[in-house]
């Protein structure tokens, strides 16, 4: 199989299309394998035994402060921690579709279910697993531009 890659400015940092002929519909599981294999993994801290484990970071859907360190929230509902501070941590996940929303959280847009306005010129933020958080004044902007859901 020969194998071209084409650079799209109208695609979303983070995605990938793959185009192949109808015939070779039997390797796109490889092919998906294949690219989840490369995929930026973070070590965190499980709370409950102090063991070291490796996340996908696809998986994290929220980033938050907790004292020195950071609680990282899967969108399966599973927290472990980022032994790392906020202001560290989006060098850390190195991944697209991460942006700061106020000082104590780091969101995947990935899964923004919907986002609405409220007072003080903040925006609400609705996850696909249910949780909600808030857009500070100082970050609209950023928000604004980064997620283009």
């Amino acid at each position: 199989m020969e194998i071209r890659f084409e650079a799209d400015t109208g695609m979303n940092r983070g995605w990938a299309k793959v185009v192949t002929h109808p015939a070779e519909q039997e390797h796109w599981k490889n092919l998906e394998a294949a690219f989840q294999a490369a995929e930026k993994r973070i070590i965190v801290i499980n709370a409950s035994n102090n063991r070291q484990v490796s996340l996908e970071t696809s998986k994290v859907a929220v980033i938050e402060v907790e004292d020195r360190m950071c609680s990282v929230h899967l969108i399966t509902g599973e927290m472990y921690l980022l032994n790392t501070r906020l202001k560290f941590a989006l060098d850390a996940l190195d991944a697209p579709g991460f942006i700061k929303i106020n000082n104590q959280t780091i969101i995947n847009t990935r899964y923004i279910k919907e986002f609405s306005a409220t007072a003080n010129a903040r925006v609400e933020v609705l996850l696909t697993n249910g949780s909600s958080y808030t857009v500070s004044r100082y970050y609209i902007n950023h928000f604004r531009r980064s997620y283009h859901g």
